[in-house]
Parts: C-alpha cells; sequence; structure tokens
C-alpha cells in the first residue's frame, strides 16, 4: 500500500478527456476517509488529459479514497493509503495559537520572521536557486511572493512563464490556465517546505502590465479554485490575499484615469470579503489568511482573517504603537512592510540596518512580529526584495541572533503595556527589557508583581544586539514587593550596563 507522511501530499493523476476545454467543462476531486471522518478535495486539470487530486493527511492510519467527476470515467475510482508519522522537520502547517502566536500542527512554536521577496519565481532558474542557496544560510522562515509577475521599479523584466494559455490573436484566454506556470511555482514552494519556510502566497497585487490585475470577476473566482486545488495540499503555505489591496480598489482618483471597462473590474471591499470567503470554502485545511494595506486598512476583525498583514514602518520605530494593534485586531499581528535596509532613492528602500534591526525588537517588545526585506542598488537590478539572488545588507545576522532568542524562550507579550513599554515576556518566568536608541549605564532591577511572589529568584544576561553578544550578570536577584505594582530585588541591586544603544536585558526564573 502506497505510504504518505503526515502533513506531506498523497496525489492522484488519472487520464481522462482533452476536447473542448477540460478547465471548465470538467469537475473533478475525492473525497478522503479516515474512519468516519470525511474531507471532500477538490482536484484541477493539469493540462494533457491529465487529472490530478491532492490530498494532505493529518492523522496517522490508513485512509481510503472515491474520486468524483462530471465524467463518468474519472468518478468513483477507489483506493487506500497509509499515513506514516512526520519525519524530522516536518512540523505540519502553521497555526494561530493563544490568540496573538503561532504554531504549528504538531505544538511547535512558529516565531515569524520574514523577509519579501516578490518576484523571485520569475526570474529564470539560474537566479533562483541562487535566491534559494541564500535562503538557506539565511534566518528566515518566511517568505512573502507574488504568484503573479510584477511590474515595478528595478524589476521590469518580463517573466518566464505566465498564468493563462494565449489565443490565435495573442490575448490571454482567461478560460485555460498554462499548467507549466503553476508547476514551476509548485517546485518552488516545495522547495522552500524542505528549507522549513513557509511561502506566504500574494494572490494579487496592482504592480501589473499583463493584466492579472483587472481580470474580471469571473476569471478571478476561477483562479482562486484552481490555485487553491492546486497549492492547498503543500503544508508550507499561507494565502495573502493581496499586496497593497487598496490600490487595486474603485478609488475616485483612479477611476478618471480609467477607461469604463477597466473601471468596471477595479475590485471593491465586497470583492475581498467574497475573496476570503471563497479560499476558505475552497481549503479543506484551513491554512493561513491575510491581506496587505497600502494607505488604507482592511477590517482585519472579520472571522476569515486569521492574522493581521500590516505594512506600517512608524508603529515599529519606537515603543508602544504596535501593540495597539494587537489590542485592536486580537490575532497574530505581522508587520510584514516596515520599510527596507537599503539604498535606494525611494524612501521606502533606504533604511540603515541599525534602523532594522531596531523595528524587529520593537515589534518583538510589543509581542508582534516584524517582516526583512533589502533594497540595495545593483547594476543588474537584482534587489533582493524584488527579485532575490544574495543578501548584502548587516541586519540578517542579527535578525538571526534575534530568532535564536526567541526560539530559547516562550511566547512574548507586554508584561505592563501602559507603564513600561520596555519589556515583554511571560508573567513570573521571563522577561525582555529593550533600551533602543537609549544609552543606560544602570538599571534598576524591578518588575511588575502581577504572578509573581515574593522570594522568587532570577537570573540576568546583558544582551547587545548589535555585537551579537550575551553577557550573564553576576549573581541572583531575589524579589520583594515594592508597592503595590512592582517588585524589586533584596538590596535593591541595580544592573550596570555599557552606556551604549540596543542594548537588552533577559531576566529568567532560577529553575
Amino acid at each position: 500500500m502506497t505510504q504518505v507522511e503526515q502533513w506531506d501530499i498523497f496525489e492522484l493523476s488519472l487520464k481522462g478527456p482533452q476536447n473542448g476545454n477540460p478547465f471548465i467543462d470538467v469537475s473533478f476531486g475525492a473525497k478522503f476517509a479516515y474512519k468516519r471522518r470525511v474531507i471532500d478535495v477538490d482536484g484541477f486539470y493539469d493540462g494533457d488529459g491529465t487529472y490530478i487530486v491532492r490530498f494532505m493527511p493529518d492523522t496517522e492510519g490508513e485512509w481510503t479514497y472515491t474520486t468524483r467527476s462530471s465524467v463518468a470515467t474519472l468518478g468513483g475510482q477507489t483506493g487506500a493509503f497509509t499515513c506514516t508519522p512526520a519525519s524530522e522537520g516536518n512540523h505540519g502547517p502553521v497555526r494561530v495559537r493563544d490568540t496573538f502566536h503561532f504554531a504549528y500542527e504538531d505544538g511547535t512554536p512558529h516565531f515569524s520572521v520574514g523577509t519579501t521577496c516578490y518576484a523571485w519565481t520569475h526570474q529564470g532558474d539560474a537566479l533562483e536557486e541562487q535566491t534559494l542557496a541564500t535562503l538557506k544560510q539565511a534566518p528566515f522562515n518566511k517568505i512573502r511572493m507574488c504568484v503573479f509577475p510584477k511590474h515595478y521599479v528595478y524589476n521590469e523584466n518580463e517573466p518566464v512563464y505566465h498564468a493563462f494559455e494565449r489565443t490565435e490573436s495573442g490575448e490571454w484566454d482567461y478560460t485555460r490556465f498554462n499548467p507549466d506556470f503553476f508547476r514551476h511555482l509548485e517546485q518552488r514552494i516545495g522547495d522552500l517546505r524542505d528549507l522549513g519556510i513557509e511561502a506566504d502566497l500574494i494572490l494579487f497585487h496592482p504592480y501589473d502590465r499583463w493584466g492579472y490585475s483587472m481580470m474580471d470577476a469571473e476569471t478571478d473566482d476561477r483562479y482562486l479554485r484552481y490555485i487553491v486545488a492546486r497549492l492547498a495540499a503543500y503544508r508550507n503555505v499561507w494565502w495573502s490575499l493581496a499586496n497593497e489591496y487598496d490600490f487595486m480598489m474603485q478609488e475616485k482618483r483612479m477611476v478618471k484615469l480609467l477607461d469604463e471597462n477597466k473601471r468596471k473590474r477595479l475590485k471593491t471591499e465586497a470583492d475581498w470579503d467574497h475573496f476570503f470567503q471563497l479560499i476558505q470554502a475552497c481549503d479543506p485545511y484551513q491554512h493561513l489568511r491575510s491581506i496587505h494595506n497600502g494607505t488604507m486598512l482592511y477590517n482585519h476583525t472579520l472571522p476569515w482573517v486569521t492574522h493581521a498583514s500590516i505594512q506600517n514602518g512608524s508603529a515599529v520605530a519606537d515603543f508602544g504603537r504596535a501593540v495597539l494593534y494587537r489590542d485592536v485586531y486580537r490575532k497574530p499581528i505581522v508587520f510584514d512592510e516596515v520599510c527596507y535596509e537599503g539604498n535606494i532613492p525611494n524612501r521606502f528602500g533606504s533604511l540603515s540596518a541599525e534602523e532594522m534591526v531596531l523595528r524587529f525588537w520593537h515589534g518583538t517588545i510589543d509581542g508582534t512580529y516584524v517582516g526583512h526585506a533589502e533594497t540595495y542598488l545593483h547594476p543588474q537590478d537584482i534587489l533582493w526584495w524584488a527579485k532575490g539572488g544574495v543578501l548584502h545588507g548587516d541586519s540578517p545576522t542579527r535578525i538571526a541572533f534575534l530568532r535564536e532568542i526567541l526560539e530559547q524562550g516562550p511566547a512574548l507579550n507586554p508584561v505592563d503595556k501602559w507603564n513600561n513599554v520596555r519589556m515583554t515576556g511571560a508573567l513570573g518566568e521571563y522577561y525582555l527589557v529593550y533600551f533602543g536608541k537609549e544609552q543606560p549605564v544602570e538599571w534598576q532591577f524591578e518588575l511588575p508583581n502581577r504572578r509573581l511572589d515574593a522570594g522568587t529568584q532570577f537570573q540576568a544576561e546583558i544582551i547587545d544586539t548589535w555585537e551579537m553578544t550575551i553577557t550573564p550578570v553576576d549573581g541572583v536577584f531575589e524579589v520583594e514587593p515594592r508597592d503595590r505594582y512592582l517588585c524589586v530585588s533584596l538590596g535593591n541591586r541595580t544592573i550596570s550596563l555599557p552606556g551604549k544603544p540596543y542594548i537588552a536585558l533577559r531576566i529568567q526564573k532560577v529553575a
């Protein structure tokens, strides 16, 4: 019997009719059953008379399947396979955990440390393989990437593949997908999975010269159903409805520039709601779902949004701002775009490495997650944020250092957000204090007294977030109440600090 490990892909391929237009004429899928549990999964047409259905089993044991189709020869096919234990490094898809955080299906925490590389899968094999080699050594466990090619500054080359076939007159035939396009995308998503990287797939975006942003409503829906059918069985997929979704909407300033036909194809808020609900209905595994803003925020409180994907660099440029998004949305907050480390003239791409790392730490202290990208000028316009390649900046190694710290501790939440914006942690057990650009020479040892018993002992370490050093502080700190809000150490001890920027403290309960 065929064996497939937990959270991997079982694939069934059948031959069927090629006449007419199988993309729209033939429905195909299968019902997968484990004991009394049944999961209905849509299949897809892969060209050349080939029909495929993919399934990601989440439970060990024997599964059976029965195909369904509008074509008699494709329906009623039965079979079985055994789901074996997940291999090392396979933790399943990422889920929301404890309101503000993430974990893999097996319970392993996922601390999102992402990067953006919008059009890396549209650059040809040589550059794409170089990007993967870079990612293998980089600290990132999530990458934002566009399904469709992108036309924008520093990224104006023609892609290798397009998503649709062309008619005899050279126009796109939106009723016929190009399987080569999607096979290539699947290959790259599989490459990322093998590196332990989540593929945060941007399904729509406005930076387009080929017509993908102006497809009609029927084509939009067909595309979404098709891509979910092809990709949902990959455990490392996240759905991002759009990059800067509001730049594709019916704004007055845009409407004036478009002809009547294109005006009809601009999106509305109702369209984005519909896309979310369509993906939610079609995805049998309920992968994470988000949408990314330009200047106008989507209503992330809506139930089909799993986490908030935010563009706002100022929210993590100082203390106490990012936490406000947690308070409003009550979901994980990922600042996927906070401007980029680089030297291009555009203001979004000229952060210093120090500022990029600072923004990561500010987001961390507020119990949120921050994303990276890089925009250093290149003679062939190979900028990481657009095309991938190699990293040139100084922030990734410091971000790797932060990721190590995150993975050594618990999920972080502000512990006294109204009165101590520099501190985060897990009450009574673990605390991080970050001083940012401040340069203190000492710190009075004091902790909020919530869930903290007198006599509890702590150890402290000084972290230089830029030099990437961790220096233990001598002795232990035993706490006693000072007032109704704070505990201090016996003897009112202080910790001497180096008087330089980008210093943090890690304070952990003595076991």
